[in-house]
């Protein structure tokens, strides 16, 4: 059975994703452990509370259609579960959580447990972290392309892609990382941020010297 997952403040949202009964309720369990947490550790902003839904988890689950069921990706920043754990808990997808806030690794430890989902949880810097190269990688909100490049890369394997939420300066960052970086790069508008975008990028290499040089 099928339904709109919805907050109990009826913040559906436009365009809700559809999701099982099942990964609603697992959403749930997520949405009230991390209420209780954010009394104590900054997840999310207070103000985003009523609009958790919306906000960060259909946000989240924009990327969702994107990753293959049960591949396993690495996501970086994970912050308070956004959009990793998300998407691990919609997908059933192995997920690396990667967040060097101690605080914040341990409540991503006790959402895993709680919800069910096959997640490490690495509380580290990400110039630290060495992992098996990955074919997805994840981000949401958490640092210019180029920087989040040059993180991403050190996980992504050949045939990598890595999925982004990104925000208004989406254009300004691909402009600015076009003459470090070669990338296939897709884009669609986001579902619940009239400035977001959602950036799907592959084939992603460094511009070597004598590229640059040649103007390619």
């Amino acid at each position: 059975m099928f339904h709109v997952k919805h907050s109990p403040g009826g913040d559906t949202g436009a365009g809700a994703k559809i999701v099982s009964r099942e990964t609603t309720e697992r959403l749930t369990i997520f949405v009230e452990l991390l209420g209780r947490w954010n009394r104590k550790i900054n997840l999310v902003s207070q103000n985003d509370l009523p609009h958790l839904w919306t906000r960060h988890i259909e946000d989240s689950l924009q990327l969702e259609p994107l990753l293959p069921t049960g591949e396993p990706f690495v996501d970086l920043g994970s912050g308070g579960g956004f959009p990793g754990l998300i998407l691990a808990i919609a997908n059933d997808s192995p997920v690396t959580l990667i967040e060097v806030d101690q605080r914040k690794a341990s409540f991503l430890r006790e959402a895993a447990r709680a919800t069910g989902v096959n997640a490490t949880i690495i509380a580290s810097r990400l110039e630290q972290v060495d992992l098996p190269p990955t074919r997805y990688v994840t981000a949401r909100a958490l640092a210019p392309l180029s920087r989040l490049l040059g993180w991403a890369t050190r996980f992504l394997a050949e045939d990598g892609v890595c999925l982004f939420l990104k925000g208004r300066t989406a254009d300004d960052e691909l402009t600015a990382v076009a003459s470090e970086w070669h990338m296939i790069v897709s884009r669609r508008p986001s579902r619940t941020d009239p400035d977001g975008v959602i950036l799907r990028l592959s084939e992603i290499r460094r511009v070597s010297e004598p590229d640059r040089a040649a103007g390619r």
